[in-house]
């Protein structure tokens, strides 16, 4: 996965769902489906919401503020949370979840109006998943986050070897993970890993497998289709997404609906790692789409590079090609 987006490969955003749509069975049809939606309670997150990644610690972090009153988006997907040493969380493993730039952000989201989901691992820096000794340690940091911001939902970005690789540290993930459900009643639970361009990968399938074997009751599983080797990103973004689906239906017994109302789509504006082409066109399609299917997150990495930069390469602060200023924010606010 992506070396350049750091702590991020292919990474989102974000978000939600129901306690209702976790406990849906093999009985349950489209109809069902629509009905949990519309009985979300609002305490919880949006049924559909865009939270496109914000990274304070790199790429010349714009002001929140700036974005939301351009383009209209209300969530942000903020990177990342890392180990500073044992099983205790901070912001890139440095920054406290006080008195940081990255809580000084939050404060003016939600000022602004908007709300945030904290994004812990990505590909780089030290990981809570190998540090924590076990699940009830892991859950026990994530709670520190939680408690820390008053959260609706967290984002585990599993994608680095030490854990996505990890069948030890992929089971202690989940296991914490269904913890954080059981004490926080209402909080919306992500995972978000790499795919091939027709679904997951071996690890993946095993992710989705073994969070249905352990009773986790993830809420969203979302796939960053970018740096998988694509010609064309629409169609392959598709494709992985139907693969997904296709997947959490074969696990779960699901009906199509409902496993799109469980899924989402993590992409990387501008150009890739790998060179990979997504234009703002692109990701307009992208978004069409996935809100014509009903999917619960969407996200792109990342708003740091929500900037034209045409003939720039890939780099922290603009996308590699010709755009206005937060274009991409826009696009995705429309999810």
């Amino acid at each position: 996965m992506t070396k350049f987006s750091m702590h991020f490969s292919a990474a989102t955003v974000a978000l939600a769902m129901m306690a209702a749509g976790c406990a849906t069975n093999a009985t349950e049809d489209s109809t069902n489906a629509e009905d949990n939606v519309a009985s979300t309670s609002d305490s919880l997150l949006a049924v559909r919401a865009g939270a496109p990644y914000l990274y304070m610690g790199w790429g010349n972090p714009p002001s929140p503020q700036t974005v939301m009153n351009a383009t209209g988006v209300k969530w942000f997907t903020m990177a990342f949370i890392l180990s500073s040493g044992g099983c205790n969380p901070a912001w890139d493993g440095s920054r406290p979840l006080s008195g940081s730039a990255d809580a000084n952000a939050i404060s003016q989201i939600r000022s602004a109006g908007g709300d945030i989901v904290p994004s812990f691992g990505g590909w780089s820096g030290n990981k809570l998943g190998p540090n924590c000794s076990s699940a009830s340690a892991l859950a026990g940091a994530y709670q520190k986050v939680i408690n820390a911001y008053g959260l609706k939902a967290i984002d585990i970005d599993i994608e680095n070897t030490d854990e996505f690789e990890n069948n030890t540290v992929q089971d202690r993930i989940l296991g914490a993970l269904k913890i954080v459900k059981q004490n926080n009643a209402g909080i919306t639970t992500i995972v978000t890993f790499g795919t091939s361009k027709t679904g997951p990968t071996a690890p993946g399938n095993r992710l989705i497998e073994r969070s249905k074997a352990l009773g986790a009751n993830i809420d969203i599983f979302t796939i960053m289709p970018f740096d998988f080797g694509s010609g064309n990103i629409y169609n392959d973004t598709v494709a992985a997404s139907e693969g997904l689906k296709n997947k959490l239906k074969s696990t779960f017994g699901w009906s199509d609906a409902t496993a799109y109302s469980h899924m989402g789509i993590s992409g990387m504006n501008g150009l890739s790692d790998q060179q990979e082409m997504t234009t703002v066109d692109t990701w307009t399609r992208i978004r069409d789409w996935s809100k014509g299917k009903g999917l619960a997150r969407l996200a792109f990495w990342a708003v740091n590079r929500d900037r034209g930069c045409a003939g720039g390469g890939v780099v922290s602060n603009c996308s590699g090609i010709a755009q206005s200023n937060w274009a991409f924010s826009k696009v995705t606010a429309g999810f």
